[in-house]
């Protein structure tokens, strides 16, 4: 992902996350989540822990900052007049560009988590979503909907990442709009979010 974002576009600190980025990447192609140090990470890249620290509260922080880009720019294309199911394209895409990286940051399941992270964001974007198009917040029904689809959402995600599940991008995003509950299709439908 990093290779699509031009050099003028980055700020000095986001170069420097970038770098921090690429580094973890490459210690993960031949050690666990749990086994990479700061350090190594740091020094992987000629930086220093403390300017690491300086960007990053940890590791999962890290991993969690450069899966917000992804997650950013495949939600964009909601913005962008697209849909539910071309945005999970998109995102699913990224994530299986970067296979290597987001297995193994899904693998992990503990404190500042990814997966933790990632409901966390898309909970926050569909009840975002549905509050601009509507101009209320989600009913606490709908919320619990989408808490129990964005939960389904990412564990099926770590089963794909992880291999357990073998498709494309565009197969993968079919599979969750199609287990979308009926009254969040519904809504979505009529909020001209998803075909």
């Amino acid at each position: 992902m990093d290779e699509k974002i031009t050099q003028e576009s980055l700020t000095k600190s986001n170069k420097t996350k970038y770098r921090l980025a690429k580094s973890m990447k490459k210690c993960m192609q031949s050690s666990s989540v749990e086994s990479i140090t700061v350090k190594q990470i740091a020094e992987n890249c000629g930086l220093t822990r403390q300017t690491f620290y300086r960007n990053f509260l940890d590791k999962y922080d890290l991993i969690n900052w450069y899966f917000d880009k992804l997650l950013t720019k495949s939600f964009e294309h909601m913005g962008q007049g697209k849909n539910v199911y071309d945005a999970l394209v998109k995102k699913f895409t990224y994530i299986q560009e970067e296979r290597t990286f987001f297995s193994a940051a899904f693998r992990y399941d503990e404190q500042n988590s990814l997966r933790q992270h990632d409901f966390e964001l898309i909970l926050d974007f569909y009840e975002n979503l549905i509050c601009e198009k509507t101009n209320n917040f989600p009913s606490k029904n709908i919320h619990y909907l989408l808490e129990m689809y964005c939960y389904s959402s990412i564990y099926m995600t770590v089963q794909w990442v992880t291999g357990e599940i073998v498709c494309t991008p565009a197969e993968m995003a079919l599979i969750l709009v199609d287990a979308m509950p009926e009254k969040l299709k519904n809504l979505f439908l009529k909020l001209e979010i998803l075909n």
